[in-house]
């Protein structure tokens, strides 16, 4: 079993915590965007409170580890290891309830290239433990705004995880590519009105990050899911409760190094692999 001790000296070796590789910079203009409503940092989330910047630094400082001080305005951001092995404590502690209770879930991420993983681990052990890990709206459109203009997507599922496929025309040619990263609370939106549908099953937990996280979560479903230190809605949510568990860890990380940190959540929640 990968212990605590070990799995906080991984995060901090690998940067997935303790310096990572987010700059300060963009975290501080994440917030501020947050504090301006802006939908990319919102991520589906219609917050309660105000949430100021200065109100969103402390709420970061407390949850994430980064630094208080506003005067800090450039460097590499930090994240706390020690709120990381916690938080991950309370992820295993929710999964292990999900288990036991055998309930729905739904797994999606808006990070494919690096988590997709992580979240497939989890999926497949859930089921074995006995869980339904749903699908619903496989292979369906999604519309979404992207750098490039409104852009056309398919929802598919990878390893039981929901991720979305950008499609591209060329004359009579048409492509799907591969997952795309998105902060877009739009796909798990599609998944939750199918999973509404006459003889569908909505979930009652998703796991997951931005979007899918936020969005279910705005919507009354339950939501546990990773978190970096410049996506503050996660938080946010977590603190005003539509969020259960918000894991600060750096997102952008190669995928090999989130396997420490599957081994010890399905080991805490008592979950084979």
């Amino acid at each position: 079993m990968v212990s605590a001790g070990a799995l906080r000296a991984h995060l901090v070796a690998t940067g997935l915590a303790g310096q990572v590789g987010t700059p300060r910079e963009k975290s501080l203009a994440s917030y501020r965007l947050f504090a301006a409503r802006d939908p990319r940092l919102t991520l589906g989330l219609d917050p309660l409170g105000a949430w100021t910047v200065p109100e969103l630094l402390r709420l970061m400082a407390d949850r994430c580890g980064v630094s208080p001080d506003p005067a800090l305005t450039s460097g590499p951001e930090a994240i706390d290891p020690d709120c990381t092995v916690a938080a991950l404590d309370a992820f295993a502690e929710r999964l292990a309830r999900a288990a036991r209770d055998r309930i729905p879930v739904l797994l999606g991420t808006g990070h494919p290239h690096r988590l997709l993983g992580f979240y497939a681990s989890l999926a497949a052990a859930l089921s074995a433990a006995g869980c339904v890990v749903l699908t619903p709206a496989y292979g369906r459109d999604v519309d979404m705004r992207t750098h490039f203009g409104v852009r056309r997507h398919l929802l598919w599922y990878v390893g039981g995880v929901a991720v979305v496929r950008p499609v591209t025309t060329d004359g009579d040619r048409t492509q799907v590519e591969p997952g795309a990263h998105t902060h877009s609370p739009l796909p798990v939106r599609a998944v939750l009105s199918a999973a509404a549908e006459p003889g569908g099953v909505l979930p009652r937990l998703v796991v997951g990050d931005h979007g899918f996280v936020c969005g279910a979560g705005q919507l009354g479903i339950e939501a546990i899911g990773l978190a970096d230190c410049d996506d503050p809605a996660v938080f946010v949510a977590e603190a005003e409760g539509s969020v259960s568990v918000a894991v600060p860890v750096d997102d952008a990380i190669r995928s090999d190094y989130y396997r420490p940190l599957t081994r010890y959540v399905l080991k805490r929640a008592w979950l084979s692999q």
